[in-house]
Order: structure tokens, then sequence, then C-alpha cells
């Protein structure tokens, strides 16, 4: 069922940077104080902007699911391979495949690619192939169903490997199947609980279905494996702030703020952390940082101008405060 799970909060959840890698079909495993400025005048019409990234995103116990869906063998998808006349003599449909793409012919290259899984029939080393060069052109074009079709016929022809339902889950959350993507990711876990790309997807899948007990859980394995997971450490963080852990939230986005400095929504996170706390200047800084990293990030410009009108309106308020008070003492 593919059911889209809307998380209305103070975020607008924006799948970013994501997490490009290549298939592992092995069970081998990849390896301070600040000047306080006086309390804005707050807005009630300004809500601050979070930014989710997915990807490197990414992640998550869930309610029971049938883990069985992902984890048996299943027929190939129709949609997958193309049927066609048969050939009087081999026909290299990956070469012309290949060929289309380079010509800039996405919807001819996928047609190809596809009629290559056809041809390979039951070689498992061609379907692959074919496969992989599927994958891509599909995403490329669009049709995200459809790589998600094809990593799930990947899963079938490596039954030990996490790497193709991670990706599968990764592409549902994409496409709006929050509960699809979870029990994907949760297959993926039954097969490799040490890869941390598995916890991170599952954080992200809870993220999304406004599941933050299980998505902060779920982020800290991820972060726990790989301590240098700037990504996740992001996810963390903000899933931290939903929560109200501000002090937690801000020490995380820091640290992801300090291994990924050119990601321009960390920072953005990492100036509503700071802003939450009260620490005004850094938040500004913060603010700074993500618009000049990232100039078309409409996050980050909306909270920078946001913050900027509120420290205004403050200064104006205690500026006439200061004015006012020897009339009242006088009095």
């Amino acid at each position: 069922m593919r059911t889209s799970v809307l998380f209305a909060s103070i975020m607008t959840l924006c799948l970013v940077a994501c997490e490009a890698g290549s298939l592992r079909r092995s069970q081998a495993r990849p390896e301070p104080s600040s000047h306080r400025l006086s309390t804005p005048v707050p807005n009630a019409e300004e809500a601050p902007r979070l930014a989710l990234q997915e990807d490197g995103l990414p992640a998550p116990a869930r309610d029971a699911f049938s883990l069985a869906e992902d984890l048996a063998p299943a027929e190939p998808s129709d949609a997958l391979s193309l049927t066609h006349e048969p050939h009087l003599s081999p026909v290299d449909h990956l070469g012309r495949a290949r060929a289309l793409r380079a010509e800039g012919d996405l919807s001819g290259a996928l047609t190809e690619a596809r009629r290559a899984v056809h041809d390979a029939g039951e070689d498992l080393d061609a379907r692959e192939t074919a496969l992989d060069h599927l994958i891509p052109l599909a995403l490329q074009s669009g049709q995200k169903w459809l790589a998600a079709d094809a990593y799930t016929e990947l899963a079938n022809l490596f039954p030990d490997g996490a790497e193709p339902l991670v990706q599968k889950a990764r592409i549902l959350l994409e496409v709006g199947d929050t509960e699809g993507s979870l029990r994907a990711a949760e297959a993926a876990l039954l097969l490799d609980p040490e890869y941390p790309e598995v916890y991170q997807v599952l954080g992200r899948g809870h993220l999304a279905a406004g599941e933050l007990t299980e998505a902060i859980i779920r982020f800290k394995q991820a972060v726990h494996l790989d301590p240098y997971h700037g990504y996740a450490l992001n996810n963390l963080g903000l899933a931290l702030l939903l929560s109200g852990k501000n002090e937690s939230a801000a020490e995380a986005l820091a640290q992801a703020a300090y291994l990924l400095p050119h990601e321009g929504f960390i920072h953005n996170n990492l100036g509503l952390a700071y802003e939450r706390l009260g620490r005004y200047e850094e938040a500004t800084m913060a603010f700074d940082t993500a618009t000049r990293l990232s100039p078309k990030n409409a996050r980050a410009r909306l909270n920078k101008a946001r913050l900027a009108r509120q420290l205004h309106a403050s200064a104006d308020v205690q500026a006439l405060l200061g004015a006012e008070a020897p009339l009242d003492a006088a009095r």
C-alpha cells in the first residue's frame, strides 16, 4: 500500500543531500559559551524552517510488520522486463542504452535497459548488470517506483545483502510510502544489524511518521556504529529539536556541521537550535553560513530574515523602555 504520511510540525521535511553509494551485496560492512542578546519579540506568523537530510540520510521498532514480504523470494516485476520480438542475431541492448543516454534520450535508454533485463532471463550476472543500468535511468526519468522494483529484485538475487533493501527503503520514502519504507528497512536490519545506513533510513522513516522517540533511538544507533556519520548526526539533531531537547540537539548539529562544513542545510538546523537556546549571535552566524553555502536555500533565507526582524524589534522595544524608565521612576 502506497500511503503518504504528512508530519505537520515546525518543519517541512526535505530530503536532500543524498546517500549515493554502490550496492553492497555481501556481509562486508562499510566501514562553547556565547554572549546572549536580549530575548527577541516573537512573531506568531513566522515559523522556523528545518531541513531533513536524506540522505546520508539515513536511521529505526515499529508495529509488527510482515517482514516476509521483503525477505521471501518473489517473481520479477513485469514492469522491469520489457517483452519484445526475438532477435535473429544478438543485440547489445545495454550498449544501445548507454549510447541513447549519452545523447540525452533517457526514455529510449530506459526502454533498452528493460529489454536487457528481459533478455537476461535466468542468467543472474546478466540480470544484475541490466538492473544496475536500469536503476539510475529510472531515477533520472522520475520513475522511482520502477527503481524500487529493481532493488526488490536485486534483494532477491542477493538475499544475504542488506544494501538493496536499504536503497529500496530510501526510494519509498521519497515517493511517500513511509510504511513500505519501514518494512524494507526492518527486513534489511535482520540481514545486517551492524550496518549504520539501516538505522539511518529507519530513523528517517520514523521521523516521517512523526514517531520522534523511535527516530531518535535509530539515529543514535547509526551514530554509535559510525561516529563520523554527519548526516545521521544532522537527523538526530533535527529529531531532538522537534522533541524540545534543544541542548542535545545543538550538540549533535554542531558535530554534524563540523563533519560536513559545506552542507548549508545543517547550518540552518544548527541556527535554529542556537535560536531556541537564546544564543542569537551564534544563530545569526549559522544562518549566514547556511545562506552563503546554499544561496537558493529558501528555508535558510527565511530563517535569517525572520531572526533579524525579531532582534531588531527587540532592540527597539528595549530602547523605548530605556527612554521611559526615568519618567516611571519620577512618578
